[in-house]
């Protein structure tokens, strides 16, 4: 997935899928290329369509434009397009989905209250791996 956007200002930006396994990726890149912003999630092992959102950030010198608002709806309706059920672990998911949950909805989304085992997935994932001593 690949969509152009207007932010704040008007620039063109770009949000762009990446499901690499065990973290996905969704970024937002201005159009010179470079990448100023993200959202982390995982797949869910156990239930085929879930997507537990644990991460959102944007370059703090990019402030103000918008991207990180465009980053969760763009993560939001590819949600919906894509029929996967959305489980907000990052707070700004949690929050927009508090304000705007109905509308999310009312357009066709899914989402549900993450469980403890949603954060144990999400620390398992983002553990570094360590090598073992030889």
């Amino acid at each position: 997935m690949i969509r152009e956007i207007h932010d704040n200002t008007g620039a063109l930006v770009t949000v762009e899928l990446n499901k690499d396994r065990p973290i996905g990726t969704y970024t937002i890149s201005l159009t010179e290329g470079s990448p100023v912003g993200r959202v982390d999630f995982v797949d869910s092992a156990k239930v085929d369509g879930e997507r537990i959102v644990f991460h959102t950030e944007v370059d703090r010198q990019f402030g103000g434009r918008g991207l990180a608002g465009l980053l969760v709806r763009e993560v939001l309706a590819d949600s919906i397009r894509t029929s996967v059920t959305v489980v907000p672990v990052c707070p700004l998911f949690a929050d927009h989905l508090k304000r705007h949950g109905h509308e999310f909805v009312a357009d066709g989304g899914k989402f549900r209250p993450p469980t403890p085992a949603d954060f144990a997935l999400v620390r398992r994932a983002t553990k570094p791996h360590v090598s073992s001593p030889r």
